[in-house]
């Protein structure tokens, strides 16, 4: 480390360089990538397990929604809390190589149990993934800035959606779905090992009565830390939000390649691209103004932290309509990426909020309680919904029915736009109560 050049000083309050601040963010994005990847891989090959498989767009909703978001949710809580107290940098670096190993052995599953099986796995694996780097990142970033920081991170999320519909689409074309799920892991085990290897353990200040607590009386402290959130006036409202944004995120979106290529005739490596651009590349976009935005207006006044994606998510239902009626394909795709961008405004401003009405020592357990309602609702019941949806409707109408499932599901998002409106009527309050978070 060099010495005389104030970028490159340590910072004493959490014991890194300012590049190394930045190459930390930049490493966990990647890996936040490679969370979607794995995700999104299952999504666009989705048409080709079910022929193979002989599945239902049911079986579809609980392979990309409840059977990977029941795990990952539960035993995220219990994970945040460890990493409350423990060495973050390893529990990311352990969850990357069990969840990647998990998405390479998926390509072996001979029927629907076994794949759901694999995706139990990759969902374990995975619930160690975001809590630990919210925590990081809230570490190394004041509050000013925090949004920001977090925004970047959390656009990974739609970097691992752009790449999971290019590597997906274009590689089970040419090899098949099998081996697109070990070509797609194995890159995240040697991931893990850049993580362990060349990231550095921020400093944090921890209670000195919670650093001499036993295990076991930490992960009573996490009931605290849930009591805390739920006692807040605004954290039910806006975690809700967050959870129907995901509910129609999820749902629409796990289903948007089987729509295409039923109603629009493509195959899955003639929509990889487009498809990565306007949903993936969209959702980054949207993501970074998020937070970019909130800290902006939050500066004149707080509420607009949950005002703004709340009021830009209702904006956004006629454009999400429109591109699920009309059937001039490249309109379509215009329109998913303008409402995905509209739509995703509403993330690192949420955990932002969430972990500022914390104390620092609690800020990965804020994070897994808000992805707990977030993911248990939003992927474990978002893609259930709207592939049983398809079904009914399918069978109600004697004819193919997704569509109209995709769009009773994005109007949906009115009920987003109203808790979101609640829980930043209620926030100022909150944050007048809870001035400990630095």
């Amino acid at each position: 480390m060099a010495e005389n050049v104030s970028d490159n000083d340590v910072d004493d309050q959490i014991g890194i360089s300012k590049k190394l601040k930045y190459y930390t963010l930049f490493i966990l994005t990647i890996v936040y990538a490679f969370n979607f990847i794995d995700r999104q891989i299952l999504v666009i090959m989705s048409e080709a397990i079910k022929a193979d498989l002989n599945l239902s767009d049911t079986d579809l909703g609980l392979l990309t929604g409840l059977a990977f978001a029941l795990f990952y949710t539960i035993l995220g809580i219990p994970i945040a809390r460890f990493a409350d107290f423990a060495n973050r940098r390893n529990i990311i670096s352990v969850s990357l190589a069990v969840w990647s190993g998990m998405t390479a052995l998926s390509g072996y599953a001979q029927n629907f149990t076994q794949l759901a099986l694999a995706r139990v796995g990759v969902g374990v694996g995975e619930a160690g993934g975001s809590p630990p780097s919210h925590s990081i990142i809230s570490n190394m970033f004041k509050e000013k800035e925090r949004a920001t920081a977090l925004a970047i991170y959390s656009a990974g999320l739609y970097l691992g959606i752009l790449l999971g519909y290019i590597l997906g689409g274009k590689l089970v074309d040419l090899y098949g779905w099998r081996t697109t799920f070990f070509i797609v892991g194995v890159p995240g085990v040697l991931m893990a090992l850049i993580v362990r290897f060349t990231l550095k353990e921020p400093l944090r200040k921890i209670p000195e009565h919670a650093s001499k607590q036993k295990i076991s009386d930490h992960f009573i402290g996490m009931f605290k830390v849930m009591g805390i959130l739920f006692r807040l006036k605004s954290f039910p409202y806006f975690a809700l939000g967050c959870a129907m944004s995901a509910f129609i995120s999820y749902g629409v979106g796990n289903f948007a390649p089987n729509y295409i290529i039923r109603y629009h005739g493509l195959a899955p490596s003639d929509l990889a691209i487009p498809l990565a651009l306007t949903g993936g590349g969209g959702g980054m976009i949207g993501t970074f103004l998020g937070g970019y935005l909130t800290d902006k207006l939050g500066a004149r006044d707080i509420r607009w932290y949950l005002w703004l994606p709340g009021l830009i998510a209702v904006l956004a239902i006629p454009m999400a309509v429109w591109a699920y009626i009309t059937t001039n394909t490249n309109l379509m795709f215009i329109l998913i990426f303008i409402y995905t961008a509209m739509g995703t405004l509403y993330l690192a401003p949420s955990i932002a909020t969430a972990h500022r009405l914390v104390a620092p020592h609690m800020r990965a357990m804020a994070s897994a309680v808000l992805f707990f309602i977030l993911n248990l609702i939003g992927l474990g019941a978002g893609p259930l919904f709207i592939g049983f949806l398809s079904d009914y409707l399918t069978k109600l109408n004697g004819i193919e029915s997704l569509r109209e499932a995709m769009i009773i599901g994005v109007c949906l998002a009115v009920i987003k736009g109203v808790l979101f409106y609640i829980g930043g009527k209620r926030l100022p309050e909150d944050i007048a109560k809870n001035s400990a978070v630095k």
